[in-house]
């Protein structure tokens, strides 16, 4: 008898939903030959509730085929929830096609609808609502405010707003305008297509809001840029909570507001009913590493730790960026080095560490050493490696990694890796070289590519291939013109053509060209001082242009020369020095002497890349007084030291 039973059945196990922590399991007999009376629609249904594994829910799917129960309409209800639950659409899918009755319920079309609306750009969730839109009304089922949240979410996926338009339409004619999901829904809608006033009304016109409501109405001003209205709105909300804050926090970082980032970051530390979340954490570290913010960043590490917040890879990640990025790249090997299971980002985030300070062979070994751990290089990656070798001269290692990127590790190379190549041969002198692989990419090179070109034309000296790439330029109707003849002006007031130099001015002049002012911060005392190029807006700019001219003085003495070559007027060298003397990296060095303690090491940020004067004139000053300058410009470290600069004059 015992061995007939043993033949006859198998068991399988069931992973429990039971909230317990501990790793329970529900042991159900799975019938072979199956009678009725083994597996009945009862016990298939309680099976069901356990939210099975895929491939068990598979076995109950295929029992129910088996004992004919595929006109049990609860037991097609539990299936579609299962495979939904496991994110098998298709399944669903089908099941909700052949559903028994003549139609499935309202709560069966919604959470079905609701399963697509998540996915970009899919319209099966507005197929499905239009079936159901024709329905018999004798089988009363019609959509509820559930479903038209749903439906309005999903249009906010597609590719434009009209579906969206219309479903509104519908909803105010079935009365559900003033319901706060629908509601919510619908300024989620109008924020994503730019239609700002149409989710202003929407939120005016609501009769009951909830955070979620004013959130979404903040977050759409801030995704498109008009931070005044979404602060204005977020200092009127009843209630804040984490994701409020980290929508305007984030949203200064999206537009480059990183001082309004880190201010709001503070403010949101005295409001004791929110508890800092990820987002916020990684937001308020990128703010610090575009701004240089030492202190700041040390900070947030240190509330970290007394805390108790857990290092998730983002964090860690953000900490490492931040670390290189203000200069101090012993913390960002220190924080990877503790890492205990790294990934594609914690690399990417060291690789490109050590390459903006020109530590190409270490960006290599890292390189190597994520390889070495079966960790696969993404796009970035290999932004950061050829970045590394451009700084520090490694064309064959740059070389041989970029022309093996897509046939070894599958990434085909874009625009941006292009102009990585294209950089690191035109600043090791492969002009002619670096000019072919531009006219030879696959895509059209973009100002970024040209202004490369350019800068490793000045670089050499080599106006004549500046001439002709400008003429390719032009030839070629390219709108990124303008920024390569900013450069072929500077080449050409550093070889003294200022009839090349008048030329290229007086066409600028006429296309109505602008060039960015040069632009420098630092950090003192946990506030960040911003310096611009000729500054006459610091409250302190007199006394720092005087300290200024007897730092200049004191300079001279450790060797520096005023380098006016690239000074693009013709004017007389006694106002070309001039003109180099207010560059705001030095006005925010002169700031640096006046106000910090002997010793200490200063830290710059510089948008534009640092001229050679500046640099000259920095390496002089660190000798002078006896003081280490890191100057972040905007593609490098370098760090003066005792008369020298860590980029050994390679940049």
């Amino acid at each position: 008898m015992r061995a007939r039973l043993r033949s006859k059945t198998a068991r399988f196990r069931v992973l429990s939903t039971s909230s317990s922590s501990s790793s329970s399991t529900t042991t159900f007999p799975a019938v072979l030959s199956p009678t009725k009376t083994d597996l009945n629609p009862k016990s298939l249904s309680r099976l069901l509730k356990q939210r099975p594994r895929l491939s068990q829910l598979k076995q109950i799917h295929g029992q129910v085929i088996i004992q004919t129960y595929v006109s049990h309409s609860s037991l097609i209800d539990s299936l579609i929830h299962c495979y939904l639950y496991a994110e098998d659409l298709t399944s669903a899918r089908t099941l909700f096609s052949s559903y028994p009755l003549p139609s499935p319920t309202t709560l069966l079309w919604n959470i079905t609808i609701k399963a697509y609306s998540k996915l970009w750009n899919c319209q099966e969730s507005i197929k499905l609502f239009r079936q159901m839109l024709v329905l018999d009304r004798d089988l009363l089922v019609f959509p509820d405010v559930y479903t038209y949240t749903f439906v309005i979410t999903s249009c906010s996926h597609q590719m434009c707003s009209v579906n969206g338009e219309v479903v509104h339409g519908m909803v105010m004619k079935s009365g559900f305008e003033s319901n706060l999901y629908v509601g919510n829904a619908l300024i989620s809608l109008y924020s994503v297509f730019v239609k700002m006033e149409d989710a202003h009304k929407v939120f005016n016109e609501m009769s009951e809001r909830d955070v979620f409501s004013w959130t979404s109405l903040i977050g759409g001003y801030a995704r498109h840029g008009e931070m005044t209205r979404a602060c204005d709105i977020f200092d009127d909300m009843p209630v804040r909570n984490d994701v409020s804050w980290t929508v305007v926090i984030s949203g200064f970082v999206g537009l480059g507001r990183y001082s309004e980032a880190l201010s709001y970051f503070q403010d949101m530390l005295f409001d004791d009913r929110v508890k800092v979340n990820e987002a916020i954490l990684v937001s308020a570290l990128s703010a610090c590493a575009h701004l240089g913010a030492l202190d700041q960043g040390n900070w947030i590490h240190a509330y970290m730790g007394k805390n108790r917040i857990s290092k998730s890879s983002n964090i860690s990640t953000s900490l490492i960026d931040m670390y290189a990025k203000c200069g101090r790249i012993d913390c960002a090997i220190r924080v990877f080095t503790g890492i205990s299971r790294r990934d594609v980002h914690n690399f990417t985030s060291m690789i490109s560490g050590f390459s903006i300070h020109g530590l190409g062979k270490d960006a290599l070994h890292i390189f190597h050493q994520m390889l070495a751990e079966n960790v696969t290089p993404n796009e970035v990656t290999f932004l950061g490696v050829l970045s590394g070798c451009s700084h520090s001269g490694l064309v064959e290692e740059g070389s041989a990694i970029f022309y093996n990127m897509e046939s070894l590790w599958g990434v085909v190379p874009k625009i941006e890796h292009y102009g990585c190549y294209i950089d690191l041969l035109g600043r090791a002198g492969h002009l002619e070289r670096a000019f072919e692989v531009a006219k030879s990419m696959p895509m059209k090179p973009d100002i970024v590519i040209w202004r490369s070109l350019l800068n490793s034309c000045r670089i050499h000296q080599d106006a004549n291939l500046a001439e002709f790439i400008i003429n390719h330029i032009m030839e070629l109707n390219s709108p990124d013109c303008h920024g390569a003849e900013v450069l072929l002006s500077n080449l050409y007031a550093s070889l003294g053509r200022w009839e090349g130099v008048a030329e290229v001015r007086k066409l600028m002049g006429q296309r109505g060209n602008e060039s960015n002012p040069g632009c420098s911060w630092i950090e003192l005392d946990g506030e960040v001082h911003e310096f611009r190029v000729s500054d006459r807006l610091h409250p302190q700019i007199v006394e720092i242009r005087e300290n200024l001219k007897e730092i200049l003085e004191k300079a001279r003495l450790g060797g520096y020369v005023a380098n006016t070559m690239q000074v693009s007027f013709d004017l007389n060298e006694e106002e070309k020095q001039q003109a180099v003397a207010w560059h705001s990296e030095k006005l925010a060095v002169s700031f640096a002497l006046m106000r910090m303690p002997p010793g200490t090491s200063i830290r710059i940020v510089k948008n534009l890349r640092t001229c050679e004067d500046c640099h000259s004139a920095l390496k002089a000053i660190s000798k002078v007084f006896n003081r280490e300058i890191i100057v972040r410009d905007r593609s490098r470290f370098h760090t003066f030291k005792e008369g020298d600069c860590s980029c050994n004059d390679y940049w």
